[in-house]
This record gives structure tokens, C-alpha cells and sequence, in this order.
């Protein structure tokens, strides 16, 4: 059984990028440890995402959220450990979940996070980053002050993506697709050595892929890590995860 780190902002994390890893590493028999800035008590995922309204498309699919549901009874949820608790050398594995609402910026953007992330880095264990997770990781730097993503080949939510979402919503939600003014692709690739080690994958319009269907999921993998671009890569996501543990 491997400890596999999930950390979470208190709200507004991703339904799918969440829950469908959370699934499928427990059914494989390895534990996820949730953690949050302070600790003890759930955090919550975006609501919108749960109950889209009129923008369903854009919502969780039925078997996340069922997920999700079943992932609201574990006990490593409901009692996340603090970020300052997080002991890297009993760690095997680190998965960096999306989402695009506001409550995402505390886990995104917090330098203590970033440590331990560039820390974890360095053990050379699998490390897996999802869509707006990608940002996590490319604000954590090494040693010389260099991005931990500077040499390597990545995905993350493409511009078009965030764009369209953006674009579709903005009138009834504002900027609650926008998370920084900087697109999501733009950021990522500031932090790389060069444009070729970012790969956008196939434009897709909203395909999704399932845990018996992989045809529209894309990932990119580098070694011991690996990336996605959005919900819809969840399960090929995870699944790579897996083989790399």
C-alpha cells in the first residue's frame, strides 16, 4: 500500500479531479491523505460543479459526483492533516488536483505549500498534476530558483479551454472561470526551458473521458511525472498514476 498526498484548498477544489483519483487509488488498495492549510475539517468542492444549473455541460458527470459522494464518508477527508504536518518521508506519491473558482488561489498560490511541494520533488517519487494543479507545481522552485517543471514536458488547461468556459459564463458567473488574469497555459509555459515541452493535446469541445473509455482523455507523461488538462482526463489520469506507483 502506498500514502499518496492530496492537498486541498478549504473550497472550490475540482468535483472530478478529486473524487475519481480518490476512487481509484482506494479500490487499488493505497491510502490518500487529504491535507489542508490548517487541517481538521472537510474542505468543500465547488459547488457549481455539484448543481451547474443552466450550465450542466460544464458541471461534474454522474459517476464523479457519485464518487465524490462516497468520498464525503472517508474518514481521511473529513480530517485532513494541516499542510504543516505533511511528513514527505512517509509520502509515496503526490497528486495535485484543478479547479477554477476563487477559493482556489489559497492553495495555488501559497508559498509554504510550494515548499513542501519542491521538497517532495526532490525524492524523485510519482507526481501527478491536473489542469489548474499544474500551477502548483510550476511555482514551487528548486534550489536555484528555477520552476521544478522548468525542464519538463507538461500539459495543463489549455488557453481555449479557459477561454470558451469563460466566455460561455462570464455573463451570469463574472470571472469565476478566470482564476488569475494570466490564462492557466500562459503561466505554465513562462516557467519551461522552452515552447516544445508544452503540449496542448487535441482540441476537444467537451468529450469526456470515462473509466472504460479513453479515446478522449489525453495525458502527458515525463518520467515519474504526470499531467492532464482537465476533468474529463481524470481516469486515464489516474490510471497512469497507478502504474507509475
Amino acid at each position: 500500500m502506498a500514502n499518496i498526498l492530496m492537498p486541498l484548498p478549504d473550497k472550490d477544489f475540482d468535483v472530478t479531479e478529486v473524487a475519481v483519483p480518490w476512487r481509484l487509488l482506494t479500490n487499488a488498495g493505497h491510502q490518500v491523505i487529504f491535507a489542508t492549510e490548517q487541517g481538521g475539517f472537510a474542505p468543500e468542492a465547488d459547488a457549481l460543479l455539484l448543481n451547474p444549473g443552466i450550465f450542466k455541460s460544464l458541471g461534474a458527470a454522474k459517476q464523479a459526483k457519485h464518487y465524490y459522494a462516497e468520498m464525503l464518508n472517508d474518514n481521511a477527508f473529513q480530517l485532513p492533516i494541516c499542510w504543516d504536518q505533511i511528513d514527505i518521508s512517509n509520502i509515496d506519491g503526490l497528486i495535485l488536483p484543478g479547479g477554477h473558482a476563487p477559493g482556489m488561489r489559497q492553495y495555488l498560490g501559497n508559498k509554504d505549500l510550494h515548499q513542501i511541494i519542491a521538497d517532495f520533488w526532490q525524492t524523485k517519487k510519482p507526481v501527478g498534476a491536473i489542469c489548474h494543479g499544474v500551477i502548483t507545481l510550476a511555482r514551487a522552485t528548486n534550489s536555484d530558483g528555477l520552476s521544478v517543471l522548468s525542464g519538463m514536458k507538461t500539459t495543463s488547461l489549455p488557453k481555449y479551454m479557459e477561454r470558451l468556459a469563460y466566455f460561455l459564463t462570464f455573463w451570469k458567473l463574472g470571472k469565476h472561470y478566470r482564476t488569475y488574469p494570466a490564462y492557466v497555459e500562459d503561466e505554465i509555459k513562462s516557467v519551461l526551458t522552452s515552447g516544445g515541452q508544452y503540449f496542448r493535446g487535441p482540441i476537444n469541445l467537451g468529450k469526456r473521458g470515462s473509466d472504460t473509455d479513453h479515446s478522449d482523455a489525453f495525458v502527458v507523461e515525463d518520467g515519474r511525472y504526470i499531467s492532464a488538462r482537465w476533468p474529463g482526463d481524470a481516469y486515464l489520469f489516474t490510471e497512469r498514476f497507478l502504474s507509475l506507483l
